[in-house]
């Protein structure tokens, strides 16, 4: 007999689907996958089925998949079956077998869903399938997250299986005779989790017949000592960070009042792809001067001052000679727009996003670029002329943001305005002007 009210108070207790939900079952036609297929159909649930041929295993995956069809169609369910190049996948993408298989899997699984109208897709872990995770994640070096291991529920993936061990579900498929599929693969020690399940569990069983149960509460202390350190980083981000149009601001004076300083940062950076060793490099860098960075893959610190700036590395692409014609009436940039026009009335406005150009001063066609090493102009109002590196310093714009600032180049070289700080005192609108050609920077 199935434990199908334990099954429903599991389900229950973690909020897992409404009665009214349809649910896809992923069943490869293992032991697991199939007692969870026949505990939806006892419990009278609405569900249909996926099945994953990855085409690994010759023969085997090829009886795997007639197995699944079958019990469908015994079940009166639909079933979906799709065929992978794995393989393929795992050279192009540079990831090992397994995670091909992994990201492939779950990539359709959520396609079905969302195609077939399906509320939540169900896959058969088990208690054991979590310690193991655990397991793993501890010798692979983990933080807190990584020891609460797999969760019942995230997003619409749901685990309504994990109230069982193995020994429980070899027992339920040998006492209600069961049939199901065994992937010889499971008992090969080449993958990590197959040599913890076949040569470490049973020591550790061994030691504590009750490792389950033991797991189970001390995983369920995990998770909740995840949410104080989740709580404990929001604080500590609003004590120490500031948006900005810049970017982000950490406060180098609250990096150092944090407690644990490290975990603390860590936790606040590493959804900005940024590693522990990078962290532990920002803490040893102390005092060194404006201009340091450090970087993820996505994203850059950089020191300014009291403060670390973070910005999305995305955005730091230069200006490469962006040609701007005098018909022209809009020029697309990465994070922004330069815009174009003429007036015959002779005006001026105050705004360091607006230059007024004298029109008959300009040659075409002008440029748009970052700036570059020895770039001068002379300010508005200035007689003397300023190196632009000078004049960002001036202007206490941070290195990061500097390759985002449009410079405006007429065709003879000259720079006519720096976007959104300064105009060319050269250029300026005069008595003598006849038509000016307004510039205005817009941002996306």
């Amino acid at each position: 007999m199935l434990p199908l009210q334990n099954f429903l108070d599991y389900i229950r207790q973690n909020a897992l689907f409404e009665p009214q939900h349809r649910i896809l079952l992923a069943v490869s036609g293992g032991k697991d996958s199939v007692i969870m297929a026949h505990l939806f159909k006892q419990a009278g649930f609405s569900f249909g089925i996926a099945h994953c041929n990855f085409g690994l295993r010759g023969g085997e995956s090829q009886r795997d998949e007639h197995f699944v069809r079958t019990l469908a169609a015994l079940a009166d369910v639909s079933v979906y079956v799709r065929h992978f190049e794995t393989k393929r996948y795992a050279a192009e993408h540079k990831v090992s077998t397994q995670m091909a298989a992994r990201d492939l899997r779950y990539a359709w699984f959520e396609e079905l869903r969302v195609q077939h109208g399906y509320d939540r897709i169900a896959v058969a872990h088990h208690q054991n399938d979590v310690i193991e995770t655990v397991l793993l994640n501890l010798v692979r070096g983990t933080g807190i997250a990584g020891l609460h291991g797999i969760l019942p529920k995230r997003g619409n993936l749901i685990r309504p299986l994990l109230f069982l061990s193995r020994q429980d579900i070899n027992q339920l498929a040998g006492d209600n005779e069961i049939g199901f599929v065994e992937d010889s693969s499971n008992l090969s020690t080449t993958y990590a989790r197959n040599k913890l399940r076949l040569d470490v569990m049973p020591v550790l069983k061994g030691i504590n017949p009750k490792l389950e149960q033991t797991f189970e509460h001390n995983i369920r202390r995990f998770a909740e000592t995840e949410i104080v350190l989740q709580q404990a980083v929001e604080k500590a981000k609003k004590d120490i960070c500031t948006n900005s149009a810049n970017g982000v601001y950490l406060s180098l004076d609250g990096i150092e009042r944090l407690e644990p300083k490290r975990l603390l940062l860590y936790e606040i950076l590493k959804s900005y792809s940024f590693t522990e060793t990078v962290v532990d490099e920002v803490l040893a860098a102390g005092s060194k001067q404006t201009g340091t960075s450090f970087y993820s893959v996505t994203h850059r610190l950089t020191i300014d001052r009291d403060s670390l700036l973070l910005t999305a590395v995305a955005t730091e692409q230069d200006f490469v000679n962006q040609m701007v014609h005098p018909e022209d009436t809009r020029i697309e940039l990465t994070n922004q727009i330069i815009t174009l026009h003429y007036s015959d009335i002779i005006s001026f406005e105050n705004d360091p996003r607006k230059a007024y150009i004298d029109a008959d001063r300009l040659s075409f066609p002008m440029v748009i670029r970052s700036w570059q090493d020895g770039d001068r102009f002379r300010p508005m109002g200035m007689r003397n002329y300023k190196k632009i590196s000078d004049f960002f310093t001036d202007q206490k714009i941070p290195l990061p943001r500097k390759a985002r600032i449009p410079l405006l180049i007429n065709g003879n070289g000259d720079i006519v305005w720096v976007a959104g700080l300064r105009q060319d005192d050269r250029y300026k609108v005069t008595g003598t002007t006849k038509k000016v050609a307004i510039f205005e920077q817009k941002f996306n």
